[in-house]
């Protein structure tokens, strides 16, 4: 297997993308390797890279099933819940704070009443 090209940022040619790029198309990868990869410089650090997949070798992304569907939404309603008081907080729960925001910081709603 030979090196990859690398293109500068921006320079990539036509008929290649991202994986990010053919979602947005809706489309996905679907098995092929790596065509080629950019590279975006940054100060003091190495560079970004993003891989880049041919366009015309991308499958549709499969469409999602009722179970998929039910899955996604019971683990989103599991981010919402708070652990404490069990309420649906209407946001998704920080893990910085591990709870709903009147569970963490109880003594701010006695300040506000």
């Amino acid at each position: 297997m030979g090196a990859l090209p690398v293109y500068s940022w921006r320079l990539a040619p036509e008929g290649l993308a991202t994986r990010r790029q053919l979602r947005a198309r809706g489309l996905r990868p679907g098995g092929q390797d790596v065509a080629a990869q950019i590279e975006r410089p940054r100060y003091r650090r190495g560079p970004l890279v993003a891989y880049l997949y041919e366009i015309d070798k991308a499958k549709p992304v499969r469409p999602m099933t009722p179970a998929k569907t039910a899955a996604l939404a019971k683990a989103n309603a599991a981010r919402r819940t708070c652990p404490e008081c069990e309420r649906d907080a209407g946001y998704v729960i920080p893990l910085s704070l591990g709870t709903c925001v009147p569970c963490a910081y109880p003594d701010d709603e006695q300040r506000a009443a």
